[in-house]
């Protein structure tokens, strides 16, 4: 990860400031975000910690702290500029902000009950996604929950045509993957069981999947 170009949320740093209404806008966020917290929260033990690695502006994070108070939230991000977004918006005292990659998270193993990867997979190259997902399995406890949202293979001429387009914006090695429908693939062999899509979205710029996985008991 650390030879990589840093990625920010927007895809350019330049474009930060616009990465929430962007998304709220072109990617149905009312429709997958209230999802993905919904089942979150569900799996999540009494008591329980989770982070949300490559946390963004923190809308996530301060969403799963709010609905589960009992919970410890950790929102990770690498970017310090938006980072600091996320710390300035209401809510965001419920939440540990950390920095920190993908990859090479600072947590001991075994030390929380749930990941959240949300739009994040797609901008890494395939060995730094693996790597991703591998520290995840590391951090989790047995029986722990993987959770993203990501792009999978687009279906449909809109969201193919999207999906192009945010190739060319986000780069190929990323997206090449993903353009093949191979996240579950991925996933699995990170060593995750049971890698499965329980939700797909069409939006503008492709087709979204929500996944879930969970770290084998013992493994």
């Amino acid at each position: 990860m650390s030879e990589q170009r840093y990625v920010p949320a927007a895809g350019r740093e330049i474009f930060t400031g616009l990465y929430d209404p962007v998304v709220g806008f072109t990617m149905r966020e009312r429709q997958w975000r209230p999802a993905l917290l919904a089942k979150v929260v569900a799996d999540l033990p009494q008591d329980g910690t989770v982070a949300d690695v490559g946390a963004g502006t923190g809308s996530f994070a301060i969403a799963l702290a709010t609905a589960r108070p009992d919970a410890w939230v950790l929102g990770i991000d690498g970017d310090g500029g938006v980072l600091d977004r996320a710390r300035q918006k209401p809510g965001a005292e419920a939440v540990e902000w950390r920095a920190g990659l993908a990859g090479d998270l600072n947590l001991e193993d075994g030390a929380v009950d749930a990941v959240v990867m949300s739009l994040l997979l797609h901008h890494l190259a395939p060995a730094a996604k693996h790597a991703a997902l591998a520290d995840a399995r590391r951090v989790l406890s047995a029986s722990g929950q993987l959770h993203v949202a990501d792009w999978g293979k687009p279906r449909g001429i809109l969201p193919s045509a999207g999906f192009l387009a945010l190739r060319v914006l986000d780069g190929f090695e990323g997206t090449r993957d993903h353009a093949a429908g191979l996240l579950p693939t991925l996933i699995a062999q990170a060593g995750f069981e049971g890698p499965r899509v329980w939700k797909r979205l069409p939006t503008v710029w492709g087709t979204l999947e929500l996944l879930a996985a969970q770290r084998p008991v013992g493994a």
